[in-house]
């Protein structure tokens, strides 16, 4: 991505903290993540961008380097203006014990590719300076750089868990499969860790870990709040005045609820247990069956005299005191 700006790619301003920067990583991650865009080629473009943009700006020593020569510190340090040959690099030290550096051979090692996963910029540098003093270049193992990830899980995946897959692209822009355990009760925001599952390591380091972010998509008539689930139930007028016995959905399937006579749109029924399962051996929050008063919009002549008697006889003042 040589012609491209790293910081307008990630739609931030060149004085942005890493915390900004991270945060326009994240948005723009998940916007153009090959499983949100499946088969949609410009968003996997795209989303190589964003990793790669992220991949220098987050890391100090690389963003450094980037400040100063732009893009062709990493594909090409010849075009960044300020080297011009190894002599004169040589010459800026004086002369003084460094006249065997190669400083070429220094950026031929930058500029062979120092992607995510590979060792960074400070390593380099350990290496270059290694060299300066007489001594070999530093062998010391390093791990492999973390990765951070979004995925976005069913509803009931996330409240009972269980096992999804991810499709990971990597920085030698491979796309790589993994299996994602989903423990019982993840909510939206929650972070997983996958050990070993980061970028690889140079000089014989551990694999960085992968961080995964959740995100839990809407279902269709469960809410949650915490580890209660909310769910809401219509009745008929005649259910709500005698009152009655009703199906509702739980996680486990219909469970039968009784309506107290009398009940009012709003008013909530517990079913205790029956919400969100928890770890630990704690118990599971409870299920919320609110109910919503369905009245009929079209009503026969016969129907309209019934009301109108039991209005009669009934009579009522529900906004009594309210203002």
């Amino acid at each position: 991505m040589p012609d491209s700006d790293y910081y307008e790619v990630l739609g931030v301003a060149r004085d942005a903290t890493p915390d900004a920067i991270k945060k326009a990583y994240r948005a723009m991650a998940r916007k153009h993540h090959p499983d949100v865009n499946p088969g949609d080629k410009a968003a996997e473009k795209k989303f190589k961008e964003v990793q790669q943009a992220y991949d220098v700006l987050s890391d100090p020593e690389k963003k450094a380097l980037y400040d100063r020569y732009g893009s062709a510190a990493f594909e090409g340090m010849a075009a960044a203006g300020p080297r011009t040959n190894a002599s004169e690099w040589t010459s800026q030290f004086g002369g003084h014990g460094y006249e065997n550096v190669d400083f070429s051979d220094f950026f031929s090692q930058f500029n062979q590719g120092q992607g995510a996963g590979e060792e960074g910029g400070a390593g380099i540098f350990e290496d270059l300076l290694g060299r300066m003093r007489g001594g070999r270049a530093s062998s010391r193992p390093r791990a492999g750089r973390p990765v951070e990830a979004h995925l976005s899980i069913p509803f009931l995946t996330a409240v009972r868990g269980g096992e999804t897959s991810i499709n990971v692209q990597r920085s030698d822009g491979s796309t790589e499969s993994l299996v994602v355990k989903i423990p019982p009760g993840v909510d939206n925001g929650a972070k997983l860790r996958l050990k070993g599952q980061g970028e690889a390591a140079t000089k014989g380091g551990p694999r960085g870990d992968m961080t995964i972010e959740i995100s839990v998509e809407p279902h269709p008539y469960f809410k949650r709040d915490g580890r209660d689930l909310v769910v809401e139930v219509p009745i008929g007028v005649a259910e709500a005045i005698l009152g009655a016995k009703v199906d509702v959905p739980s996680l486990d399937g219909n469970k039968s609820l009784t309506i107290p006579a009398g009940a009012s749109s709003g008013q909530k029924l517990r079913l205790k247990g029956q919400g969100v399962p928890a770890a630990g051996g704690k118990p599971a929050g409870d299920l919320f069956v609110q109910l919503k008063v369905v009245v009929p919009r079209n009503v026969d002549d016969a129907s309209r005299k019934l009301i109108e008697e039991f209005a009669e006889r009934n009579k009522q003042a529900p906004r009594a005191g309210l203002w």
